[in-house]
């Protein structure tokens, strides 16, 4: 079963939700079974990757806030990370462009290391402070979940999977995806938000029953459905 979830490196419910997600994975009977793909979704296209303006600064621009409100703003979103075992600092982020980040997962996926790209990035952002718009941070936080560092300073000084990024923007936007995160199962069920692991969880169940409907088991003699090894489907409706 396929789980896709639109996101963005420099969103904080994004990473929070991505490990409440995690937590609900480690509670799912077919956890295994699971194929889970990172999307991109950036939430300014328009930023700039080396502008070193502070989250504060950007919030307070943004809201027609003061400084101080603004950071308050980020207290309860840092609580909630540390609930879930996650360590926000917001007075060592900044406002940055995420568009080489995504380019960086998809080049990371060709390799198997989607899932390690993606939280290194959210890590390296929220917790270190770093800029994740910078193509010499990119390739040295590539090289850090086991890919080669020259190649991804090269990667990304071309153009190479820009279209891969915009063609899943699109996607999103065509699924009327207009904030994240947001998940899709299977494409059946869909959640917005960091939910609780609970309702992941929930979602997780219902997606799997409906892919692969449950079997009955019935005593020996139960002629009252249509057995195979022990194990029955439900009869049809008698008439």
């Amino acid at each position: 079963m396929k789980v896709e979830i639109w996101s963005d490196y420099v969103c904080p419910f994004c990473y929070i939700g991505k490990r409440k997600f995690e937590l609900a994975l480690e509670k799912f009977a077919h956890k295994d079974k699971i194929e889970i793909v990172f999307k991109s979704f950036e939430l300014d296209s328009s930023a700039d990757p080396n502008s070193n303006e502070s989250t504060y600064s950007m919030l307070a621009a943004k809201y027609g806030m003061s400084l101080e409100k603004a950071k308050e703003t980020t207290v309860g979103v840092a609580e909630q990370a540390a609930a879930v075992g996650l360590s926000f600092h917001f007075d060592l982020t900044v406002s940055t462009n995420t568009f080489d980040a995504h380019r960086l997962v998809q080049y990371a996926a060709q390799f198997g290391k989607q899932k390690e790209m993606s939280e290194r990035l959210f890590k390296a952002y929220f917790t270190e402070g770093q800029n994740v718009g910078s193509r010499e941070k990119l390739a040295v936080l590539a090289a850090e979940v086991g890919l080669d560092q020259a190649a991804a300073a090269e990667m990304l000084q071309t153009s190479q999977y820009a279209d891969i990024v915009r063609e899943e923007e699109a996607e999103g936007s065509q699924l009327g995806i207009r904030g994240v995160p947001f998940y899709v199962f299977d494409r059946k069920y869909a959640v917005s938000g960091a939910q609780s692991p609970e309702v992941f969880l929930d979602t997780l169940n219902k997606a799997w029953e409906e892919k692969h409907p449950a079997f009955i088991q019935v005593n020996e003699g139960d002629t009252d459905a249509l057995c195979t090894d022990g194990y029955c489907v439900p009869d049809s409706p008698k008439s």
